[in-house]
């Protein structure tokens, strides 16, 4: 039986069955439209601006994209872009304390006198 068909055996109205639909991240609908981010999405997403994702886009840097269906539309897949921030983080010496320079101690030349 059909999330519908189910809700309207509980005697709800069709409004409510249709605002409950629109709500749940989970239907059929709900799971695919927010897998899937187009440019603008995207950006918003990220913080960035569109004509950003482009340009990294056409130097092959920044997040994983492909183009989708006929008319060849630029996509992210969300997963994807949490993964890539994820890689930007820790790969940035700020957050991965194994990175920070001031994690290491001093490094001194081989040959250099330290009793003098």
């Amino acid at each position: 039986m059909s999330v519908t068909a189910a809700r309207t055996a509980q005697n709800l109205t069709v409004d409510e069955v249709c605002a409950e639909l629109r709500n749940s991240a989970s239907g059929p609908t709900g799971a695919a439209h927010n897998a899937f981010l187009k440019v603008r999405d995207a950006a918003e997403y990220l913080g960035l601006s569109p004509h950003t994702l482009y340009v990294w886009r056409h130097r092959r840097q920044g997040p994983p994209s492909f183009r989708m269906g006929p008319r060849g539309r630029v996509m992210y897949r969300r997963v994807a872009l949490d993964a890539w921030i994820r890689e930007q983080e820790q790969a940035d010496s700020r957050s991965n304390l194994t990175l920070s320079p001031l994690a290491v101690g001093p490094q001194y030349r081989s040959g250099r006198n330290l009793d003098a």
